[in-house]
């Protein structure tokens, strides 16, 4: 999954991650500062924030380390030990960030999940957070030889491309799957109204869509169904009620659960797999699903902005 960059950020990357404990399950960058947007004049993406996510196998004993470290970065949280900066951290999408830190002349934030919180994230969509991250290019800057999150993280792809199948018409391009799989994670997020540019999704993709290529690619080419015609740049899907119904089987645990709570009324107890038929053969299918997405979005994206004012002081 690792994406290349301008070569002299290698360097940049390898200087932050030296200044914190290093047992970590996988670090990426992601963000401006990382990947061209639309609209940014050149070489302003060199003065934007930083932004970092660390995967840990034991939030407290790195949280315990990182104080040692780096105590400055914390907020009054602190004074209360790591046992119970990991408390705080399980809350809303189950990562910590510290933000606004100065290291090595830039400015940074970086967010800490445990491993399993992640690879949960990643397989069922519980929170879409950190999942969400990754959906789009990022940086990979380490990794280890974790085969479940090397799995899970590849089922997330699959995941997002199935998601954004069912929201699209029956033709489409390939910048229009792109566009659906990036707004993923922006569905229902509240800070998309009143405080992020609406137009973030399109400047994300347009400028990056050779990075997006290198995760999706070999994906569509192996999904039976979809014909992917690489050199139009066109895609085209099973819109029938049978193909919706493969693809909705195949959602996330959490997705299929908000979908069907959306569409089964109170008392009615009808299993799952007869429910999503239901959806299968409803013109509205792509809605009810959008409506999903933003339902598991929305909830942990106000949490996690709550979380804000404690972790950021």
């Amino acid at each position: 999954m690792a994406l290349p960059v301008l070569s002299s950020s290698a360097v940049k990357f390898r200087r932050v991650l030296a200044q914190f404990p290093q047992e970590l399950s996988l670090a990426f960058a992601y963000g401006s500062g990382v990947f061209r947007q639309a609209g940014a004049p050149a070489g302003h993406g060199e003065n934007n924030m930083l932004d970092f996510v660390f995967a840990v196998d034991d939030s407290v004993t790195w949280h315990m380390m990182n104080l040692l470290k780096n105590r400055s970065h914390y907020s009054f949280l602190k004074v209360f030990g790591p046992k119970h900066i990991n408390s705080v951290q399980s809350y809303g999408a189950g990562i910590y960030y510290n933000t606004l830190v100065l290291c090595n002349g830039r400015m940074i934030k970086y967010g800490v999940i445990s491993t399993d919180t992640l690879i949960d994230d990643l397989l069922h969509w519980k929170t879409l957070y950190v999942a969400g991250r990754l959906q789009k290019p990022v940086k990979i800057l380490t990794q280890n030889e974790n085969s479940k999150l090397q799995a899970a993280l590849v089922s997330n792809l699959k995941s997002a491309v199935t998601a954004a199948f069912l929201m699209l018409p029956e033709s489409f391009s390939e910048e229009d799957l792109y566009m659906q799989i990036a707004g993923l994670s922006y569905t229902g997020d509240f800070r998309m109204v009143i405080g992020e540019d609406r137009l973030k999704v399109q400047n994300i993709v347009k400028p990056n869509v050779p990075h997006f290529q290198k995760l999706y690619s070999s994906i569509l080419q192996d999904c039976p169904q979809v014909v992917y015609k690489h050199h139009l740049g066109r895609l085209e899907i099973d819109k029938s009620p049978e193909g919706q119904f493969a693809q909705l089987m195949a959602l996330p645990r959490t997705l299929q659960q908000k979908i069907t709570s959306l569409v089964d009324p109170p008392g009615k107890n009808r299993d799952v797999e007869e429910i999503l038929l239901q959806v299968a053969h409803d013109p509205d299918c792509g809605i009810v699903v959008h409506q999903g997405i933003s339902g598991i979005v929305r909830s942990s994206s106000i949490v996690q902005s709550a979380k804000t004012i404690l972790t950021a002081g």
